[in-house]
């Protein structure tokens, strides 16, 4: 398995579990990116328009406590059109509320994930990798 490349971007990472936010803070940190982090949907939102840098990526628990991650995302692209997300989610059966979305080409990865599945998974979003 190839490793990751680092990188130089700015990513958001919106988690409400403190635990697993420090932790892709940490791992992505480690990789060289830039990361901001909001526990919350609406703390994202009041972030990405306070942030007058780049944001080159989101990446969103499926399931946040006061909106879903898909609503977050539509309502960022108001603000960042051309944003990419990566999706997370423990719980396959919630992941984007419809099976068929999946399909989709939509950036999702399964919880758990090591550090160095994320940090590969972000580089192919980034780059454009279909096999993403």
């Amino acid at each position: 398995m190839p490793s990751a490349r680092s990188g130089t971007e700015t990513l958001l990472i919106v988690e409400n579990e403190a635990a697993i936010r420090n932790l892709l803070q940490i791992a992505l940190q480690r990789n060289g990116y830039s990361v901001l982090t909001a526990e919350s949907g609406h703390q994202a939102l009041d972030l990405v328009r306070q942030h007058t840098g780049a944001i080159d990526l989101v990446i969103t628990d499926v399931m946040l406590d006061d909106m879903h991650g898909p609503e977050l995302v539509r309502q960022l692209a108001m603000l960042r059109p051309r944003t990419p997300a990566l999706f997370m989610s423990g719980y396959m059966d919630d992941a984007l509320g419809d099976p068929e979305a999946l399909a989709t080409q939509v950036n999702f990865i399964q919880k758990p994930f090591s550090p160095s599945v994320i940090a590969r998974k972000v580089r192919e979003i980034l780059d454009g990798d279909p096999s993403s």
